[in-house]
């Protein structure tokens, strides 16, 4: 059983590196971001243990100079104020160094962190649509984003924990160098103790990696979709009127009680390794005493010798210990790193031996046998179709609700690629062009009109403001219909939209976005238009007018209109009818009508509506 779980939770796209080569990836991207962070990090190291012993120093001088004094008969403190105003003035200087190095280091360490993430964010953007849906990768991008999310674990953990390691490793060999000439059956006894401490803290750290954090991934997804429901304004309306408050309160609860269960046995991981921890600690500074006393007292040391013995002994046992620890802490976070360089290194598999487009006005697709199953499904959305699309053609794909429809557009489109069969531009698999280039091709108008909180022209352009012809934004947003809403608006087509960046920005109605993703395809001058179904929330007799004013705008260039309704299809010049999954009729209106199949059917059901629509056609 737990052998087949253990399998489950595997994932194939996850990689493994190792703590060094994670290292090394950390000083890659300080090297490319931020090179001088490699001064302030051996600055530190050397600063920062400089300042630690030169305590234990400075105690040891002071001592013996104050015995001195004590055994003198001549009392002269002006040796031990010059030594102690000598020692004030290096300690100064170094404290100073050292803390404008640790006020850089820690900077840099987050600015570094900060341009990852923007590596991190530019992948999930580029990334392939068609794994946007995938489980698997969904939960490396969620374990990618908790590896940049915080200071102390993941990228910045893995680079802070190494700093650690360096420093304690420089005092490890400081206080060595001193307390293995005292005794070495002590060193090895803090060697032993410290050993059982890292074996105990690295038993904890697997387990709460395994019993926690691995297991957590799902939930993080659901939290951030319970946060977004609650917190998105575009649910409130519906929250509200069907009193929604307590199921999604109640819905939150449960995932935040996942949250507190799993965290709460993290907790209890980390306070049995504690008291651990403190046990062989109490244990450790017995056997330092006990093996200073009988030195002292076996052979006549001095005070200030044993104040020095002391400090180094418990710096190498602390050191020891931190050593052993930042080197756990450096395999936690290296688990970390490998979680974002797995989700950096996915790959699209499309960019080896791609061509370039042809360079022509006349673009003809042709789906030859294409079947698509979504992953994981049993059954297939598309089956075995067969269908062209020529240049310059206006179809329309119709069918009702689950036929296929938007899965064709998606393939279409290249969102998706075909589980079997080919679908070829001009006669060449579109697999062979690369999907950047290949997406250029096409202006779609999608069902749920997305806006972003940029001006209104940008909306259109879909670019950056120096790449944004305003006056061709107008114009298209004119010819889709919104010249009222624009003059309604202070700023025309440069105001802000929505309230997110802006105080003062602009929401839009449901049909008003959809008249501005119609302008944004008008915009665009691909020689494709897709629309899928952008008017569903439309009456039949106002889908029509708009689809028929649109296909005017559009001119000569190829389209494809998707829709459950059959508003679309009298001025197109062939109609594709779907049915679960599969393409069942093909040609002009009046031939499927005089065909009597599935298409005259679903026809004669709304026969109605454009009986209506008719009339009040031909009144006007």
């Amino acid at each position: 059983m737990k052998k087949k779980e253990k399998e489950q939770d595997e994932n194939p796209l996850h990689k493994e590196f190792g703590i060094l080569g994670n290292i090394r990836y950390c000083f890659q991207n300080i090297k490319k971001y931020k090179p001088i962070l490699i001064l302030f990090i051996v600055l530190g190291v050397a600063m920062n243990s400089f300042v630690q012993v030169l305590g234990t120093f400075a105690r040891k001088y002071v001592i013996d100079l104050v015995m001195l004094q004590a055994g003198s008969e001549e009392k002269d403190i002006m040796p031990l104020i010059k030594l102690i105003m000598v020692l004030l003035a290096v300690y100064i200087v170094v404290w100073g160094v050292d803390s404008f190095s640790d006020n850089r280091r820690g900077h840099y360490f987050i600015y570094v962190r900060m341009k990852m993430i923007t590596e991190r964010v530019t992948k999930a953007l580029s990334m392939n649509y068609q794994n946007l849906e995938n489980p698997k990768i969904l939960d490396m991008h969620e374990k990618a984003c908790r590896a940049t999310g915080g200071n102390d674990e993941g990228v910045e953990g893995m680079m802070r924990s190494f700093y650690d390691v360096l420093v304690q490793a420089m005092l490890l060999v400081i206080s060595l160098s001193v307390v293995i000439v005292l005794d070495v059956r002590l060193v090895l006894l803090i060697i032993v103790i410290s050993v059982l401490q890292y074996l105990f803290f690295r038993h904890t750290v697997k387990r709460d990696r395994k019993e926690v954090w691995d297991k957590l991934s799902p939930t993080w997804r659901r939290i951030n979709y319970m946060e977004h429901v609650t917190q998105d304004f575009s649910y409130a309306k519906d929250i509200r009127l069907f009193h929604m408050q307590d199921w999604i309160l109640g819905k939150q609860h449960q995932v935040l009680a996942e949250k507190q269960e799993k965290m709460l046995h993290s907790r209890n991981l980390w306070i049995y390794n504690s008291i651990f921890a403190h046990g062989m600690s109490i244990l450790q500074n017995a056997a330092i005493y006990a093996v200073l006393i009988l030195v002292f007292m076996g052979k006549g040391m001095t005070i200030g010798n044993f104040t020095l013995y002391l400090g180094l002994a418990s710096t190498f046992a602390a050191a020891l210990t931190e050593v052993l620890n930042r080197a756990g802490d450096l395999k936690k976070n290296s688990l970390w790193v490998d979680d974002f360089r797995s989700f950096m290194g996915l790959t699209d598999d499309e960019e080896g031996d791609c061509i370039p487009l042809p360079k022509t006005d006349c673009y003809t697709f042709t789906f030859r046998n294409v079947s698509f199953r979504y992953g994981g499904a049993k059954s297939y959305a598309l089956q075995n179709v067969n269908l062209t699309i020529r240049a310059g053609e206006r179809l329309a794909v119709v069918g009702l609700n689950g036929a296929g429809k938007t899965t064709l557009i998606k393939l279409l489109l290249r969102l998706y690629d075909v589980s079997e069969g080919e679908i070829l531009l001009n006669g060449t698999n579109i697999n062979r062009f690369r999907r950047r280039e290949y997406f250029a091709l096409f202006a779609p108008v999608f069902q749920n009109a997305e806006i972003f909180a940029f001006p209104v022209s940008e909306n259109v352009s879909m670019k950056p403001p120096k790449a944004t012809d305003r006056a061709l934004a107008e114009q298209y947003l004119v010819q889709a219909g919104l010249a009222d809403k624009l003059a309604e608006l202070k700023d025309g087509v440069q105001t802000e939209l929505l309230k997110v960046l802006h105080d003062d920005g602009v929401d839009l109605s449901g049909g008003e976005k959809q008249k501005l993703a119609l302008a944004r395809a008008l915009y665009k001058e691909a020689p494709i238009i897709v629309l899928d179904e952008p008017t569903a929330a439309l009456d039949a007799l106002a889908e029509y007018r708009l689809y028929k004013n649109f296909d005017k705008m559009i001119g000569k260039k190829s389209a494809v209109y998707i829709s459950h309704r059959l508003s679309s299809t009298r001025f197109c010049d062939n109609i594709a009818m779907f049915v679960a999954g599969k393409m069942v009729e093909y040609g002009p209106h009046e031939a499927l009508l005089a065909k009597k199949g599935a298409y005259a059917e679903m026809f004669e059901i709304q026969a109605q509506y454009y009986k209506d629509e008719e009339v009040q056609l031909n009144e006007k």
